[in-house]
């Protein structure tokens, strides 16, 4: 599983398991989930929200809404730069950026792209963390 997919699951994991699907009817015929989704679109993930309620439950003071390295944390993820590093190549950031600029410039870079795939993916995220 990539980077990028295991950030997501865990900041959209609460919104997936408070949506239980409905058990069918005795005799209903069991749509595929093809076909549920089709008929049911899936309500996009308000991903301040999430990231604001794991903050109140979280023990250190994080500024996750400018940081990756405290969005990382607060995921319960391996913030190092390695793992950064790694991350931003995922997500498009080339070898040759990463020689070239330090890695405060890469980190910029990476939280709004994460915050740009999150809105991608399903996820509801504020304009001022995608400019």
């Amino acid at each position: 599983m990539s980077l990028f997919s295991r950030l997501k699951d865990k900041i959209f994991a609460t919104k997936e398991e408070e949506a239980p699907t409905p058990a069918p009817e005795p005799g209903a015929e069991v749509a595929t989930e093809e076909a549920a989704a089709e008929v049911a679109p899936m309500e996009p993930v308000d991903v301040e929200a999430q990231l604001v309620e794991m903050e109140a439950a979280h023990p250190e003071d994080l500024d996750w809404r400018r940081s990756i390295v405290d969005l990382m944390k607060l995921v319960d993820m391996d913030s190092s730069y390695g793992a950064r590093k790694e991350l931003a190549l995922e997500l498009g950031y080339s070898q040759a950026e990463i020689d070239s600029k330090g890695s405060a410039e890469m980190n910029i870079w990476l939280h709004k792209r994460v915050m740009q795939a999150l809105a991608e993916n399903g996820g509801k995220v504020p304009a001022e963390y995608l400019d």
